[in-house]
């Protein structure tokens, strides 16, 4: 397990689920800042309104001219009983007269009613400037990225706490597997030697051949684990395969396991197909599913496998049993997942497929149901693909 990037993956689902959380709080506090600064800048404009009379009542007794305020944010005018301009400084037109505070679009414009014949005959005077909620979203979007960046780094941080005592576990027990592994392989490799030198002196009989094919069942788990333990670590270089001659290897390879049950093994294998990939790989691709349609096949049943060709220049690579079948197609390519688990095996054979096939850009479909059996089709892209010239 790479438990770093374990980290990493839970730490982003974990960080996303806080922030989805955290939106509605979130948006609820933007709308109340909003209306805060609403509120805000309609007390400002209100000042500035009171400035303005103040400076108006003031020129009534001192100055003979008046010099009309401006100001750098804020803009104001002056309106008669008919909401026509006596002077303004306001570009936009005002649509609404009412005393108060307006806001139309990006412009808010306070409205003071004021009494006739006393401001150089104005009834209305209205002072506007531009709303810019920038500071508010800048400081939501602050808090937001603080909370998010806080919740992923804890996350990391917890996450990798609670996993130290699972980490030691999976270390131990991957030692232990490739300890294991490294034993199995010396007596099992013995088993078949012996097997084959006392079937070559004193010929073969039903009791050699169920320990052979009880010997290739092991074989194939060890070599399953095997590859569990190395995919990793090891870069699988590719290789132009003879699928024919590969395919009817492997199916004389596992012939003796299917007799057990006197299962048929039947080909149907297009001649002069190529394919470019790591031989290794398709091995364990093509023999975790002969292994599974004998292991899920009734007794003296028939398993087909095809290849043939496609028109647009792809591969198709079926495998077809008589057996059992299949429940829950969804969850067979699992690791350690098992539907029948009286017919033995760890659940890691089609765990294994599924990870080669994805990184091959193999298309697959299953069509199975319960007892009538299972059908597994493997699509190669047609760039890994070649013929026999």
């Amino acid at each position: 397990m790479r438990d770093k990037n374990y980290a990493l993956r839970y730490a982003y689902i974990y960080t996303a689920f806080v922030a989805a959380i955290l939106l509605a709080p979130l948006l609820f506090y933007t709308l109340h800042m909003r209306s805060m600064y609403e509120i805000k800048n309609e007390v400002e404009l209100k000042k500035k309104a009171h400035l303005i009379i103040k400076l108006m009542q003031e020129h009534g007794v001192q100055k003979e001219y008046f010099e009309y305020p401006r100001f750098a944010t804020f803009t104001s005018g002056l309106y008669d009983l008919r909401q026509k301009k006596l002077f303004s400084l306001i570009d936009e037109a005002i649509v609404d007269f009412k005393e108060g505070c307006h806001i139309e679009g990006e412009s808010a414009y306070y409205v003071m009613e004021l009494p006739l014949g006393k401001y150089f005959g104005a009834k209305y005077l209205v002072v506007a400037n531009k709303l810019s909620y920038y500071e508010v979203y800048e400081k939501s979007m602050l808090i937001l990225l603080s909370i998010v960046v806080l919740v992923f780094f804890l996350s990391i941080f917890f996450l990798n706490r609670f996993a130290s005592p699972f980490q030691e576990v999976n270390k131990r027990l991957d030692h232990f597997i490739k300890d294991s592994i490294h034993e199995i392989n010396t007596p099992l490799s013995i088993i078949n030697l012996n097997i084959d030198l006392f079937t070559r002196k004193q010929g073969s009989n039903k009791y050699m051949q169920r320990i052979k094919a009880s010997a290739k069942v092991l074989s194939n788990i060890y070599n399953d684990m095997d590859y569990l333990i190395k995919y990793e670590r090891l870069d699988f270089e590719k290789e132009r395969i003879d699928m024919n001659h590969f395919l009817h290897e492997r199916v004389e390879y596992f012939t003796e396991v299917a007799s057990m049950k006197a299962i048929t093994l039947v080909c149907d294998i297009e001649d002069g197909i190529f394919l470019e990939m790591n031989p290794k790989q398709f091995g364990r691709l093509v023999d975790n599913n002969l292994s599974n349609a004998i292991k899920y096949s009734y007794e003296q049943g028939t398993i087909e496998v095809s290849l043939h060709l496609l028109e647009d220049g792809r591969c198709m690579l079926s495998f077809k049993d008589s057996g059992i079948g299949i429940e829950d197609v969804d969850k067979i390519f699992s690791r350690y997942y098992r539907e029948n688990r009286q017919t033995g095996g760890f659940g890691i054979g089609l765990n294994i497929v599924s990870s080669i096939i994805k990184k091959a850009n193999i298309e697959i479909k299953v069509d199975s149901a319960p007892k009538k059996g299972a059908i597994f089709t493997y699509i190669f892209p047609k760039e890994n693909i070649s013929t026999a010239i």
